[in-house]
């Protein structure tokens, strides 16, 4: 009786899953479909099928927003951002782990409490002082500011992770000669490989697809601008080509998809690890 009542509700939550997987689908379903449609076949019927297919979209955008060049900063701005919090992320997380007192535990606190602020209540002040000190219509200065909104959750979940190896670890590679950043590189960090490869893939959806923060930072210039600004680029006050908005989507977030198709399992692998080993 248990077994078939177990089994029952694996099905459940199996139907369950699967219809909210749907749902959630059906807006990135739409956007390709439209993708695909003229101008005033979106307009008539945005859910149905496109009558013929216009792949003539995808070479107009390509040609229109310079995809290559925008693609290619996009991958400028993402590289750095993930060099930069992995980097600052793991080694703050190993010594905040490894310093067992009260002022470590402060620290760690001020760390990720930023995680708790919203963007939108210090995005002003961040552009003002991006300005200031030169990073605003920059590429790498973007990447630069990612470090800061990145480092929090990184710091967070490597922190988890770090306080599972064993001191002892530690201990054995400093009688053998290794210490400071050597004995970090060398002997922890490559420890750190799963939960180092779920944060990457987070923060490469997270960081490739952001809006808000490249509005603010390198809107200025058509040099500067990333793929998903140039698809609002087609949505104006009067008019907008909502087919060509809709091409510009999918060519932005394809890239990042496929990444996380073919790299998904270790964020489960790698956030199960963290939560275990903490």
């Amino acid at each position: 009786m248990n077994k078939n009542n177990n089994k029952t509700g694996r099905i459940v939550v199996e139907v369950v899953m699967v219809l909210l997987s749907l749902l959630f689908l059906y807006p990135l379903f739409l956007t390709i479909l439209n993708s695909f449609k003229s101008f005033s076949e979106v307009m008539t019927d945005v859910i149905a099928l496109p009558k013929h297919l216009v792949f003539s979209n995808y070479s107009y955008v390509w040609q229109f927003i310079n995809y290559p060049k925008l693609f290619m900063n996009n991958l400028v701005i993402t590289v750095i951002g993930l060099l930069g919090i992995v980097f600052v992320s793991s080694i703050a997380a190993y010594k905040l782990a490894r310093t067992k007192n009260r002022l470590s535990g402060i620290f760690y606190f001020l760390c990720i409490m930023p995680m708790l602020i919203p963007f939108q209540s210090i995005m002003l002040t961040v552009l003002q002082i991006a300005k200031k000190i030169g990073l605003s219509e920059s590429t790498w200065g973007l990447g630069l500011l990612y470090w800061g909104f990145g480092a929090p959750l990184a710091v967070f979940i490597y922190h988890g992770f770090v306080k599972g190896i064993p001191l002892e670890i530690d201990e054995s590679a400093t009688i053998d000669g290794a210490s400071g950043f050597r004995l970090f590189f060398s002997v922890i960090f490559p420890l750190l490989k799963s939960v180092t490869t779920t944060i990457v893939i987070i923060d490469v959806m997270w960081i490739w697809n952001d809006f808000l923060l490249p509005l603010l930072m390198v809107n200025g210039s058509p040099d500067t601008k990333t793929l998903t600004l140039a698809a609002y680029t087609f949505v104006g006050q009067y008019t907008s080509d909502w087919q060509y908005a809709m091409t510009a989507m999918v060519m932005a977030v394809l890239p990042s998809i496929v990444v996380f198709i073919f790299l998904q399992k270790y964020i489960v692998k790698g956030v199960v690890a963290g939560a275990v080993k903490g």
